[in-house]
């Protein structure tokens, strides 16, 4: 049987996914236990502006908004949680520049991270 995936959050994505509504929450963590065996989610979308299909976006809906959960799925051994947060604007689907810097920040500091990692990994840990 195949070891699922750790799961790692860069910077302030799991205190800002822990301030979501208890229903997107649920949804939002099944569906990052999924990622972390290799199955998508119907939820789930590749994020443009990314090489590959390796950042996913989870579009989750609630009464109080849309919310947005960022992650990567590009490691072997690891999913990391890059950012999450409510969508504000009203006006179309698209993720805002200021949204979408940030989230190239922190794959930069989870591909760092995940370098500092990988020895560990290679010892099948």
């Amino acid at each position: 049987m195949e070891r699922k995936k750790e799961l790692l959050w860069i910077a302030s994505s799991h205190k800002d996914l822990s301030k979501f509504p208890a229903t997107v929450k649920i949804a939002a963590l099944f569906a990052l236990d999924l990622a972390r065996e290799g199955v998508s989610h119907d939820s789930e979308k590749t994020l443009k502006g990314f090489k590959g299909a390796s950042v996913r976006e989870l579009v989750l809906d609630d009464r109080a908004g849309t919310f947005r959960v960022v992650y990567t799925v590009q490691f072997a051994n690891a999913i990391y949680v890059l950012h999450a947060f409510q969508k504000k604007s009203t006006k179309g689907i698209k993720t805002s520049k200021q949204d979408i810097d940030l989230i190239h920040q922190r794959l930069q500091r989870a591909l760092d991270d995940y370098k500092s990692r990988k020895e560990e990994y290679g010892r099948g840990n």
